[in-house]
């Protein structure tokens, strides 16, 4: 009788067990059940791995977890089953500063969306409605933390109920309606990481189960109290939160805006610490001046909370099992690492686009092992193509299928987009500028179609209006229609640089094109133009005639692009070549017939680039007008000369630049370097010759930013001939 009401009472309490007695983790009601509360606190929630590391040498049994924010993402990925050594891996070997942007890798955009490098149109796109400006719900929507989160959540993808993961879960974050703090137990555990951790402003919310969620470090940063909710006999409390300033340090607006969120995020982990009773543990890691927003730092905050943790060693020791007891209980919770096979996918397009359009940008086999690089190279091309907010997956188990879902969502702010930009330049009259606005209508129907229209004013001004439309749900085959009315500003030199005149070049143009698309790397097309114009004096000697002229041709043009930016290319390749011949038949004032091949490569070592640029130009019988004649001068295009100085039947250039990338910033990179150019321009084929080309060269600072690029430079040649350079919005 007394053993079996020993039996009840030990169901009913329990009593904390004598330093290094062994205890078994299996069976319930020998040991206190333990519940680890991680705050989120940005980068200084790296210390949360330092604590886990703790755990696992005093052998402390951790039976559930509840986390915010970083807490989420630490305690999420530590719950599905990552060890401290992985979690430690993964801090120290992530590219914070790629995985933070929404930047599309310029490898994984369309053909289509590289041309749109062709424009110095700023590329941030808001969207338009009417009169009203749209813009994204975060400056990061958070693609590739995405992506990040399920990659590492792989192993548990099927799992729904956060009670089954390794160890059971919640991640807390906050209703954006209400305010009122959410505790997702249940669904896609990338997913409620993700949630937890939409910081306002910077990470666009989540939604999940109908609620708009973000960050739950505004209503409960340190969830003492949903592990506690968990079952939690006693809980390990870490808090990482970062201290308030005093009023000697808030000094500018970042400091005030950092301090409101502080007081917002420590006023509630305060009333969570309060609830912590004699038998629990708080930690506290001293993280000096890393800040939250400080990953490029993240990995110093791991030693800060292995030490904090230690301190608490006394207490730790009295939660430790038995090294036998711990291995069991480890085993216990451990779930084998088994390749994932897909027996079906789906499309969950909300978008305008037709699923086929998605379908034929991936590439999943059935029945096969799940290749995620492979999937998260499907999911890019997908991306790429800038018109979703965001491309996830998901895993899920439906009547012993494995169901690969696919997940599009149109961005919330498209799909009529508005983009600026600004080009300002140094000439002979001084300062002077082009400023430009597009239209971009884009997912016109379902194979989406595209029209863009724009208007330049200034010292050129133009306006064009085009309209591109895929044949196919691969995008590859289309036909480009386009419009266009200009002016182009052109110089007259005497052979000692002289300016004798200025030219106005207007022309109306309209083209048709077919052609096909080469994956994202590559185009061949080909069309006909048809246009007419002018060539009118503004300055130079009286009496001289302005001209009418009449164009009209046919063309083949084959491109390759792999360059990684097109401003400062620090790795890949590009190659244009384009045939052309002008006809009578089709207008053209005379037949003559010109070829162009344009060839660039960059190659980096550490931060180091050197760029080599090719460039040929030839008229067949040397009879081109003077519209159609080639040119060259100009900065890196022998930057001695004026802008378009020479100009020729024919046209050779080999250029080799060098510079230096300062500065790992996505908005801002300085870029200091020098060029060696050699080249010149010819009237007739039985010219050129290699000894006969002009050298020259030019040193120069460059700076990649979100208006363009922005160029001081001086340019030398032979002769005695340079020239200085001050420009935004030209590119190489």
């Amino acid at each position: 009788m007394k053993l079996m009401v020993l039996i009840i009472a030990a169901g009913m309490v329990w009593t904390r067990p004598s330093v290094g007695a062994s205890q078994d983790s299996t069976v319930v009601g020998e040991r206190p059940k333990i519940g680890l509360a991680l705050s989120g606190g940005g980068a200084r929630g790296a210390a949360h791995i330092g604590v886990l590391r703790i755990l696992e040498k005093y052998r402390v049994p951790v039976d559930y977890i509840a986390g915010t924010s970083m807490g989420a993402i630490v305690g999420g990925l530590y719950a599905a089953g990552l060890s401290a050594d992985e979690l430690e891996t993964l801090i120290k070997t992530l590219d914070w500063s790629d995985a933070f942007t929404d930047w599309i890798r310029r490898e994984d955009r369309s053909f289509r969306r590289k041309r749109d490098d062709d424009l110095y149109v700023v590329k941030s796109k808001p969207g338009v409605s009417g009169l009203n400006l749209k813009f994204p719900p975060g400056l990061i929507d958070g693609q590739k933390v995405d992506l990040l989160l399920k990659r590492h959540t792989l192993q548990v993808a099927g799992i729904r109920d956060f009670d089954e993961l390794c160890i059971p879960f919640r991640a807390v974050a906050a209703d954006l309606v209400t305010g009122e703090a959410v505790v997702i137990d249940h669904g896609d555990l990338a997913l409620a990481i993700r949630a937890s951790m939409s910081i306002p402003l910077a990470f666009a919310p989540r939604e999940i189960d109908g609620r708009l969620l973000a960050d739950g470090g505004v209503s409960c940063n340190l969830p003492i109290d949903v592990v506690r909710a968990m079952g939690a006999d006693v809980v390990i409390a870490v808090d990482i939160s970062t201290p308030l300033q005093t009023r000697e340090q808030l000094q500018s607006v970042i400091a005030i805006a950092n301090q409101l969120s502080g007081i917002l995020t420590s006023r509630n982990s305060d009333l969570q610490l309060a609830s912590l009773t004699a038998g629990d543990i708080a930690i506290h890691p001293d993280l000096g001046d890393i800040t939250m927003a400080s990953f490029d730092r993240a990995f110093e905050a791991i030693p800060a909370g292995v030490i904090a943790a230690e301190a608490a060693h006394a207490r730790l020791s009295q939660l430790s099992l038995s090294s036998e007891d711990y291995e069991r209980h480890v085993a216990a919770r451990a779930r084998p690492r088994t390749k994932l096979i897909v027996d079906d996918v789906r499309i969950v397009n909300q978008s305008r686009l037709s699923n086929e359009v998605i379908a034929a940008r991936l590439n999943v086999p059935i029945g096969e092992p799940l290749d995620i690089e492979k999937l998260e190279w499907d999911i890019n091309q997908i991306y790429g193509l800038e018109l979703f907010e965001s491309v996830s997956y998901d895993i899920s188990e439906e009547s012993d299928r494995t169901v690969l879902a696919i997940t599009v969502r149109e961005r919330s702010w498209g799909p009529n987009y508005l983009q600026s930009g600004v080009a300002v330049f140094e000439d002979y009259e001084g300062p002077n500028f082009n400023c430009a606005l597009a239209y971009t209508r884009t997912a016109v129907n379902r194979l989406n179609g595209e029209w863009r229209t724009g208007v330049q004013v200034g010292r050129e001004p133009s306006i064009f209006t085009e309209f591109y439309q895929p044949l196919s749900p691969s995008l590859r085959t289309f036909v480009h229609l386009d419009v266009s009315f200009g002016e182009q500003v052109e110089n007259v030199f005497d052979s000692r640089g002289r300016r004798l005149s200025e030219l106005s070049i207007r022309h109306a143009l309209t083209g048709l094109a077919a052609g096909r698309e080469l994956g994202t790397w590559g185009e061949i097309r080909a069309g006909v133009r048809r246009g007419a114009g002018d060539i009118r004096v503004q300055t130079g000697p009286a009496g001289v005639p302005d001209v009418e002229f009449d164009s009209g041709e046919i063309y083949v043009q084959f491109a390759i692009d792999r360059l990684d930016n097109v401003n400062f290319p620090r790795a890949g390749s590009a190659l244009r070549i384009r045939l052309s011949g002008a006809l009578r038949d089709l207008g053209s004032d005379s037949d003559f017939e010109q070829g162009t091949m344009e060839t660039s490569y960059a190659y980096s070592v550490g931060r180091y680039t050197g760029l080599v640029r090719g460039l040929f130009a030839s008229t067949r019988e040397s009879d081109s007008p003077y519209q159609n004649l080639f040119r060259l001068g100009g900065f890196r295009r022998l930057s001695g000369f004026e802008e378009n100085e020479l100009a020729g039947q024919h046209a050779a250039l080999l250029s080799a630049t060098f510079y230096r990338r300062i500065g790992n910033w996505s908005f801002l990179t300085l870029n200091p370097g020098v060029s060696i150019e050699y080249g010149n321009v010819f009237q007739d084929r039985s010219a050129v010759a290699l000894g006969d080309g002009i050298l020259g060269g030019s040193s120069f600072i460059g700076i990649d930013t979100l208006l363009g690029p922005i160029y001081l430079a001086h340019g030398w040649a032979e002769g005695g001939r340079s020239n200085y350079y001050l420009f935004l919005g030209k590119s190489f």
